[in-house]
């Protein structure tokens, strides 16, 4: 492939195939059930066009809910949300597809995560297309165990390679905090945006390495901690925490913005939202004990490999 010339359409091909792909190692892995496929496609008169394919697996053994999502959209102008750190891209005309999941599982032990990888382009007349890729994968566990937040560090270093890792890394740290109450919402992961460097091949072939290296990262830490015993307390925890996903989705995501701000189909973009959550008024947990730790040693940023 030419690095400098750019495939839209072998970029919608790989996504798609990723999606299957992602659909059946974590059916596999639930063996209680399997996704539901709900096709949907925007009137061409919307606002926003398009189609997409979210995928939806609830009440299974393994994950309580988990949805993986494709779509492909278009627009006259992108969203707020896009142009307020480049605001020499308001007035284009967008094509946005991607593919986004998150995964809340039913043992309060194994961690809630999420990828997105995507691929924009912007397009107005008497000025050269614009196009970038953005996405990446982050962990948020209840319960905090060193062996796998090194196992996921260490998958996503080797993905993406030595050599990015750090700055990828650090823009997870920065990304998935939530200001409001001075605190991270997970271990992090990787993170990028806007990214086209080294040209069109190099940049694709940087998302294919983190779309390709989520489950190989994420599925050994479900198989070591799956059949952890966990009672009220830990249910309540989790529930709690859920919470925290929640206020980052709705006030920090800027995906989620981007979609709710340019007419998406809300359904799916709210498929992140768990089924159960609760928020408590004081909900700091005891000093000593593995919440407590969960707080303090876990969800500090820090160099995990």
């Amino acid at each position: 492939m030419n690095n400098n010339h750019v495939n839209a359409d072998a970029v919608e091909s790989w996504l798609r195939g990723l999606q299957d792909r992602i659909c059946q190692g974590l059916a596999a892995a639930d063996a209680e059930k399997a996704f539901a496929s709900d096709r949907w496609q925007k009137p061409p008169d919307a606002k926003l066009r398009g189609e997409g394919d979210t995928r939806i697996l609830e009440g299974g053994g393994l994950f309580e809910r988990a949805g993986v999502a494709f779509s492909k959209v278009q627009g006259d102008a992108l969203p707020p949300s896009a142009t307020a750190a480049r605001p020499e891209l308001s007035g284009r005309g967008f094509c946005a597809v991607g593919v986004s999941l998150v995964l809340h599982p039913r043992n309060p032990y194994v961690p809630t995560t999420h990828l997105n990888v995507r691929f924009l382009t912007a397009e107005k007349p008497g000025a050269a297309p614009v196009w970038w890729f953005g996405g990446g994968y982050d962990l948020t566990p209840y319960y905090g165990f060193v062996e796998d937040a090194q196992h996921w560090h260490r998958t996503a270093r080797d993905a993406v390679s030595e050599a990015i890792y750090p700055q990828l890394k650090q823009s997870c740290d920065d990304y998935f905090f939530l200001a409001h109450r001075d605190e991270a919402r997970g271990i992090g992961g990787i993170f990028f945006d806007d990214w086209n460097q080294g040209g069109f091949a190099e940049s694709f072939g940087l998302i294919q390495a983190v779309g390709d290296s989520f489950l190989p990262a994420y599925l050994p830490i479900v198989e070591r901690r799956r059949n952890t015993a966990y009672g009220e307390r830990q249910r309540n925890w989790q529930l709690m925490r859920r919470g925290r996903y929640v206020e980052f989705n709705l006030v920090w995501d800027r995906g989620t913005h981007f979609g709710l701000q340019s007419g998406g189909r809300s359904q799916s973009i709210l498929m992140s939202m768990p089924p159960q959550v609760s928020w408590r008024y004081d909900d700091a947990p005891p000093p000593g004990t593995p919440e407590a730790e969960l707080l303090q040693e876990f969800l500090k940023p820090r160099q995990w490999i």
